[in-house]
């Protein structure tokens, strides 16, 4: 009897634990290539790659499957990104963590002990459906389908008063699109494609900040499911600065105008604050970057001092390659000379 009951609890070990799954298929025409699983926390970098977010990388097979698994993954909701590397490894300066022009890649919601799966479509597209243990997992290739609704929209209204009319309208769609999800990772990825400073949205954006309860009631909805996370006091923290910055913009009494400035002052100094820390620690990897594979060895190699004949003979190149590479640095970091890129790294 204790033997049966060891081996019950052998096989749902992985369901008392935790434990994810995430496979897919993608065409046989990538096989070999890279494929990475990112962690993405902060809502303001969901739109490409980066280095501090990838947590897993694995290798598309002969056949065209891929295949992530562990425990490691936070057990509430996350958003996550699976991005193909559609690059070979000898394309120098186009491919850096899997980005070129060939590169694919989807944005999902997940958690620790869910199975998800990226069949490849009727249209043989890949990384654009999801099959998935977590009813969330595809909410946010939906917002996108409705960002692309959005756009066509726009193109029927040319004048400034049915832009107005056409804004209030998708705010409120998907406002309520993502209210009625219960799934507030779907509504901060809605609130930073409205309130980005580069899309037209974001005028609209401060009015309707002044005006609609529903940004309040969000940070509500944020603070009861995923209470003191990063991404939590980020939207708090912006919502804040915004609702100063809308007011400013509105007529006052100069006395009034007096006191925003001061409370905006307070914020913005607050804001800071709160993330400089955090800027201060990712300040070298961010250099990073902007560099391609093959320029950030030459940075580490500088870094530890090594002559152009010493970077050239550990990297197989010739020392004109060396110093055509090392002069691109220069430029792309803003630096005029060894001593001065070495500086901004070590800061």
């Amino acid at each position: 009897m204790r033997f049966f009951v060891l081996i019950i609890l052998v096989i749902n070990s992985s369901a008392l634990w935790g434990q994810y799954h995430f496979s897919g298929e993608v065409s046989k025409e990538n096989a070999g290539n890279s494929i990475y699983l990112s962690l993405v926390e902060d809502y303001r970098k969901s739109s490409r790659v980066y280095l501090d977010q990838i947590v897993q990388k694995s290798e598309v097979d002969s056949l065209g499957h891929f295949y992530f698994e562990g425990n490691n993954l936070n057990g509430q909701n996350r958003m996550y990104r699976i991005h193909l590397d559609g690059c070979s490894d000898n394309t120098g300066s186009n491919h850096f963590l899997g980005q070129c022009n060939n590169s694919k890649n989807v944005l999902f919601i997940a958690n620790n002990k869910d199975t998800l799966k990226f069949p490849t479509s009727f249209e043989d597209q890949s990384l654009c459906t999801i099959s998935s243990t977590n009813p969330n997992s595809g909410l946010l290739l939906e917002i996108e389908n409705l960002k692309d609704h959005m756009t066509y929209d726009f193109v029927d209204y040319p004048s400034e008063a049915n832009k107005k009319l056409n804004l209030a309208k998708w705010f409120t769609t998907l406002h309520n699109f993502g209210k009625d999800t219960h799934e507030p990772l779907a509504e901060l990825y809605i609130y930073d494609f409205l309130s980005d400073k580069r899309n037209e949205t974001f005028r609209f954006y401060l009015e309707d900040l002044t005006n609609n309860d529903y940004y309040e009631n969000l940070s509500e909805r944020l603070n009861n499911t995923y209470p003191n996370t990063e991404f939590t006091q980020q939207y708090q923290a912006e919502i804040t600065t915004d609702k100063e910055l809308a007011s400013f913009n509105q007529p006052k009494s100069s006395k009034w105008n007096r006191t925003i400035i001061a409370l905006l002052a307070v914020s913005i100094l607050g804001n800071v604050l709160f993330f400089l820390g955090k800027k201060k620690k990712n300040s070298a990897s961010h250099l990073l970057e902007k560099l391609t594979p093959q320029e950030q060895k030459i940075v580490n190699l500088m870094l530890q001092n090594k002559t152009n004949k010493e970077i050239a003979s550990e990297l197989f190149v010739s020392v004109s390659t060396i110093k055509t590479h090392i002069n691109n640095l220069y430029k792309k970091l803003d630096v005029s000379s060894r001593e001065e890129m070495i500086v901004r790294f070590k800061k």
